[in-house]
């Protein structure tokens, strides 16, 4: 049996080592994705063959642990072939669950696989009672990963009329945007986030040493953000770019900042919350092992009535810098 039977930690993990980390750290589930643009973490080098998938869900099982496969990117109007795979190949390996996102691939998924448990994506985008039940009704949906939108207040209101279990996440990146409709790489790379699944393609990416050691991020011909000698410098995404404006550079949109909800455990809890989620299937294992053992701890501690411990994990949020995010201010 699981850990925690009550109260899942569904944890990230991006390669076959990153799994084995996130299993041994402590999670009660992990979630994972095809080598393809099926999944929202298309990136070179991360993700898993069909045979590796089958190793990963073997290896999970055997330790106790659940294996979700995302499915979470919108399927090609011209060929939604390879979404359809992905379907047919999470239930055919044994996966507990898979994460859609396209109503389309939600609707094949409970036609041709009845018996294959469905997860509703963040990239869906449904924050509403009646969003969430729609999908209930039509495709048996079994839970929802909600927004980083909402705050826990009404969560706490929400979730109670909610007919299916509900998903938040607790720690890692986190956008300005709301899950499932931003687009803004796609202006620069031409490459939509919720059809190539990925943000700020790698194959767009580059990195430029300047003489006095400062480093220029660039997305396409943009520059992003400059970081100083000595100063940690970030994937570039364009909502956490820093630009030069009016004669000042500064973050316009968003300074890089990761969400950690360790202090509303206790809360979110109360309030309903069925399984916790970090974010972080494009970290490596060392990023996974840290973050998975200290919201382990922190969920146990929670879990058992205790006040969960601030736990020393800035070091690896971007920017360096925690935000409770949405869940103590209302998003606009």
């Amino acid at each position: 049996m699981s850990r925690a039977a009550a109260t899942e930690l569904i944890c990230p993990a991006g390669t076959p080592a990153a799994l084995r980390t996130a299993i041994d750290a402590g999670a009660d589930a992990v979630y994972t994705g095809f080598r393809d643009r099926t999944n929202a973490r298309n990136f070179p080098g991360l993700n898993f063959s069909r045979e590796e998938m089958k190793r990963a869900i073997d290896h999970a099982h055997g330790s106790g642990v659940k294996l979700f496969i995302a499915v979470n990117t919108f399927a090609a109007a011209e060929d939604p072939g390879p979404w359809r795979q992905a379907i047919d190949d999470a239930a055919r390996l044994g996966a507990d669950a898979a994460i859609v996102a396209d109503i389309a691939v939600a609707d094949y998924a409970a036609r041709n696989h009845p018996e294959l448990r469905l997860h509703l994506s963040v990239q869906a985008s449904a924050s509403t009672l009646e969003a969430i039940s729609l999908f209930r009704r039509e495709f048996n949906i079994q839970r929802v990963i909600l927004p980083r939108t909402l705050t826990v207040a009404e969560l706490a209101r929400l979730i109670p009329r909610t007919p299916v279990e509900v998903e938040v996440f607790l720690f890692g990146a986190m956008g300005v945007m709301a899950e499932g409709r931003c687009a803004l790489s796609s202006y620069v790379t031409g490459i939509s986030p919720n059809l190539g699944g990925a943000c700020s393609p790698a194959e767009h990416v580059r990195y430029e040493q300047k003489p006095d050691g400062s480093l220029v991020s660039r997305l396409g011909r943009h520059a992003i953000s400059i970081a100083k000698p000595g100063e940690a410098a970030g994937y570039p995404t364009l909502c956490r770019g820093c630009y030069r404006t009016n004669g000042r550079s500064f973050y316009a949109l968003e300074e890089p900042t990761s969400l950690n909800a360790v202090s509303a455990i206790p809360a979110l809890l109360a309030a309903g919350v069925r399984a916790f989620k970090i974010e972080g299937r494009q970290r490596g294992r060392a990023y996974v092992g840290e973050v998975v053992a200290a919201m382990r701890k922190a969920l146990d501690a929670a879990m058992a009535g205790k006040a969960p411990q601030t736990l020393a994990t800035k070091h690896v949020a971007e920017g360096h810098h925690e935000t409770l995010g949405g869940y103590d201010k209302a998003w606009h």
